[in-house]
């Protein structure tokens, strides 16, 4: 690894969304080719904020973002998509009065040749959204809703997935499929950096983890390093390692 060139390097990032309050404070992120990072911490500790700093949507006062070394700071989300990244929000992230077949189009808007050979690599990962392309998405549970908005993000054919929190207000056994979802995409060849309130199984699946803490890395590590650190999980995540 020492001289491979990171895919992602978020470096000492300041960012806030109100001038002259920052929620990120010096924090820092390297992902390889072929990563699954993932990001925990105490609710307010700025996870969320980091993944939308990388991804042009909050304000980077201090610090760079590097997409396979060129400086992609406070670049907007359509510069950024058409560069390989593609980010996929906690909430609002599907069009509810259109078909699944339909959302995965708009994934692809810029390039509606390639809509058949996407769909094909998009339905093979997740084959529910084949069976049901004609089905609003509006029908859809929140798990499946969370299925739909990963295969828009992955229509793009993305080197980079940037997860928020892919498994929030699902039930357990929906959460479980989640992550499955996530090690799939990523065991296809996309780098992810996903955002997570359940701790124990973001651990379980990513390669490495960093802990945000107050906008800062306080402990980063393989998932398996963490799972096992007592210190870490008493001082920082608490009953969360618990879930």
């Amino acid at each position: 690894m020492a001289n491979q060139t990171p895919v992602v390097h978020a470096k000492d990032l300041h960012a806030g969304y109100l001038p002259g309050i920052n929620i990120l404070n010096g924090c820092s992120l390297t992902a390889y080719e072929g990563d699954l990072i993932g990001i925990i911490g105490p609710n307010g500790a700025g996870k969320s904020t980091l993944l939308k700093a990388i991804f042009g949507q909050v304000n980077v006062r201090e610090g760079q973002v590097l997409l396979n070394g060129e400086d992609i700071t406070n670049f907007k989300a359509n510069k950024l998509v058409s560069k390989g990244v593609a980010f996929v929000p906690q909430t609002n992230n599907v069009f509810p009065s259109l078909t699944i077949e339909e959302n995965l189009q708009m994934g692809v808007f810029q390039s509606p040749k390639r809509f058949q050979e996407r769909f094909d690599f998009v339905t093979n990962i997740f084959p529910d959204l084949g069976k049901r392309r004609s089905q609003r998405a509006g029908s859809l549970s929140g798990g499946e809703r969370q299925m739909v908005a990963m295969g828009r993000a992955l229509m793009v054919d993305p080197s980079v997935l940037l997860l928020d929190e892919p498994s929030a207000g699902l039930s357990p056994v929906r959460q479980d499929e989640a992550f499955l979802r996530v090690k799939e995409v990523n065991q296809a060849g996309v780098t992810i950096i996903m955002v997570e309130q359940n701790a124990r199984r973001c651990l379980q699946i990513c390669d490495r983890a960093y802990v945000l803490d107050q906008g800062k890395d306080a402990y980063t590590g393989t998932g398996r390093e963490l799972l096992n650190d007592p210190k870490m999980i008493d001082l920082y995540l608490g009953n969360l390692a618990d879930l």
